[in-house]
């Protein structure tokens, strides 16, 4: 009977834990030549650059189940590419430009065509901090203002740092108030970034630039540069610095609070309101939210969300944002601490 049993039990079978995008990235480019894989990398931006570089490190001993699954995973997805896009960009341009002519091709593209970042622009998110604080310095603020709006927050922040009070005031300013680069202010910087050469290619209109991009920057800033340059904006623009000062610190940035400060905070909030910001948030947010407060209270907010049917998006938005009207006044009373600049606290 036992021999039976065995015989019917089938062996036990292997779960391979399933390896991640980075890694199963890492592994491929290893196995490639060199040339190659540098050819890939070429394509990238900074960030997945350094990314793919310490997966690399990361994967050196990797085992052969690991090369199987990273191989599986690029012959599987590359099942899903078709065979139209393939350097489909170039094949579209040129059939345009043979059909209309370049100069009517380079408008109808500049208006259907998927936009892209200038080669230009994307040069300068390889640029060392001290060389970008340098062109800041030198060239015309709008120029500055540009370059500000494409680098990556902390870079931005720290590449203003060193710069004069009244010079970071008015690259911030100019920062905020961009909401699209004409062709000519693209040619601007083209000319000061002389090492890029884009072959005089046509820059769309690209959207850059504005008060939430400008509010990232901020947020990674040391405190006192932070507020001293709010101080100067209002100065320029109290509107515009109000609302750099409310995308610093969004109703969604209450979860990085400790629940201490987070149930300070939801305690001197109208219950009826709370109900309709949360109504715009997700169940984790109302959780945790509502985890700071007595069950009776709690199932008080509840309820009166159940009750909403439809709101209006301009309803919620008004709602969080007079919450966080009240978490900036907290703040500034000394009663709670939130998250600041980069080496600090507000």
């Amino acid at each position: 009977m036992a021999d039976v049993l065995d015989a019917e039990i089938a062996p036990p079978v292997e779960v391979r834990p399933a390896i991640d995008g980075s890694s199963a990235a890492a592994i491929l480019l290893m196995l490639l030549d060199e040339s190659e894989a540098a050819t890939i990398l070429k394509h990238l931006d900074p960030d997945e650059v350094r990314q793919l570089a310490k997966s690399m490190f990361d994967t050196a001993n990797a085992s052969e189940v690991q090369i199987e699954q990273a191989l599986d995973r690029f012959v599987t997805r590359s099942r899903n590419v078709s065979a139209l896009a393939v350097g489909a960009d170039t094949r579209i341009r040129a059939v345009i430009n043979q059909a209309v002519g370049n100069v009517r091709a380079d408008n109808i593209l500049s208006a259907v065509a998927p936009q892209s970042s200038a080669a230009s622009l994307e040069m300068l998110r390889w640029m060392d901090v001290e060389a970008i604080s340098a062109l800041l310095a030198s060239e015309h603020p709008q120029v500055g203002a540009l370059i500000l709006s494409v680098l990556v927050p902390d870079v931005a922040a720290r590449a203003i740092e060193s710069l004069d009070e009244l010079l970071q005031a008015d690259l911030v300013l100019r920062a905020a108030q961009l909401t699209a680069v004409p062709v000519a202010a693209i040619e601007d910087l083209e000319a000061v970034l002389t090492a890029a050469n884009v072959g005089g290619q046509r820059v769309a209109k690209q959207p850059i630039g504005g008060p939430s991009d400008v509010a990232k920057i901020m947020k990674v800033m040391p405190r006192h540069l932070s507020e001293r340059t709010i101080r100067a904006l209002k100065k320029h623009d109290k509107q515009l610095a109000q609302t750099i000062e409310e995308e610093m610190f969004i109703f969604e940035n209450l979860r990085d609070l400790d629940m201490r400060s987070l149930g300070t905070i939801l305690r001197a909030v109208d219950a009826a309101q709370l109900a309709l910001a949360l109504k715009g948030s997700d169940e984790a947010m109302a959780d945790l939210c509502l985890s700071t407060m007595s069950k009776r209270a709690a199932e008080t907010i509840r309820d009166e969300m159940a009750e909403m049917t439809m709101v209006k998006r301009t309803d919620v938005d008004e709602a969080q944002k007079a919450i966080m009207q009240i978490v900036r006044q907290m703040a500034a009373n000394g009663d709670i601490v939130i998250a600041g600049g980069a080496d600090d606290y507000v």
